[in-house]
């Protein structure tokens, strides 16, 4: 099961914040399993980018989940830009894989990958912070969620809360 979102719209991240990336629910590159849908499990109806619900991929089964972030950053005045995956953005955190960095010359562009086990009913999404006086724009960025199934020790499928 697959899933990647790209959203190519400028987002105007608040200094010293932690803000959920937020995904357009048309301009997916795949999405096939249904994990990133206007609809939300609690059936509410949300919009990009006025909701933050349109940050969370719901994965669709239990497993292994491989996420990929792509982020891009304007220039600043910034000394410190982060990044972070995270389970459960808009109820209880659960942040894993924070990346802090110092800026290069001109734009920052970053990459990142992890691994997770991820579960129906808990979503994912991805926060970014950056330290500069003034807010600052992402002018792109992707998530990706691979979700592969567990198996455990003896060959049996079971639970991945048996791993």
């Amino acid at each position: 099961m697959f899933c990647s979102l790209q959203a190519s719209q400028d987002q105007v991240i608040h200094p010293k914040l932690y803000t959920l990336l937020r995904f357009p629910f048309d301009d997916e590159s795949t999405d096939v399993w249904g994990m990133h849908q206007p609809v939300q499990p609690d059936g509410r109806t949300v919009q990009y980018p006025r909701d933050p619900e349109s940050g969370l991929i719901w994965p669709a089964a239990e497993g292994l989940g491989h996420l990929t972030a792509c982020i891009h950053w304007e220039a600043g005045e910034y000394t410190e830009i982060r990044d972070q995956f995270v389970r459960d953005p808009l109820g209880v955190p659960d942040t894993t894989a924070t990346d802090h960095r110092a800026p290069s010359p001109g734009q920052q562009f970053f990459t990142k990958h992890h691994e997770i086990i991820v579960r129906p009913g808990v979503p994912l999404g991805l926060f970014v912070y950056h330290n500069d006086s003034k807010p600052r724009k992402v002018t792109y960025a992707q998530l990706k969620l691979s979700i592969h199934p567990l198996a455990v020790p003896g060959g049996d499928h079971g639970s991945a809360a048996d791993c």
